[in-house]
């Protein structure tokens, strides 16, 4: 735990008016404004085969920041123009800017993206998610961190860092 803020004083936006989209279905594309705030709901059909339903339920940009009382939003870390889609190749990408060039909880916040998502989509997504360029000092090594499959194993196992991630993801404190 740290002895103080690493950002004592971080410029707090609005939260966005949400907006209601309409249902999307598999047949259709997958929309990067749709997995700004999506949940995945599993629904059987008639032959029991599994169908992913996305609606517009508010997700990844709500998640709280792991040092303030505010989401990734509020703090313009996360924003919609931040996701990319390839559907064709089953690739979501997510580019977030953390609030100082040398944010200690850029991995945290990383691997809270990770959990949320892969909660909340099919397994032939592969999501890769990285520090936006030129905004943390230590940019290569953050990147290769997040994306590092046994970092992320391990880290979700210590239970100090599953704390943190829960208390980021499911925070009511926004």
């Amino acid at each position: 735990m740290t002895l103080g803020l690493i950002n004592a004083n971080p410029i707090v936006r609005e939260k966005k008016e949400r907006i209601t989209r309409p249902d999307v279905h598999l047949h259709e594309a997958v929309d990067p404004l749709e997995i700004y705030d999506i949940l995945l709901y599993i629904e059987l059909n008639h032959d029991d085969a599994v169908i992913f339903d996305f609606r517009s339920i508010d997700i990844v940009r709500d998640i709280r920041d792991p040092e303030h009382p505010y989401s990734l939003e509020q703090l313009s870390v996360l924003s919609e123009e931040s996701i990319t889609v390839d559907e064709k190749l089953g690739r979501i990408l997510i580019t977030f800017t953390p609030t100082i060039q040398h944010c200690s909880m850029a991995t945290v916040i990383g691997l809270c993206l990770r959990v949320k998502l892969k909660d909340c989509f099919p397994p032939h997504f592969k999501v890769d998610i990285k520090v936006a360029p030129g905004s943390h000092a230590d940019e290569e090594a953050v990147n290769k961190q997040l994306n590092d499959k046994e970092r992320i194993v391990a880290a979700i196992e210590n239970p100090n860092l599953r704390q943190l991630v829960d208390e980021c993801l499911y925070s009511s404190e926004l």
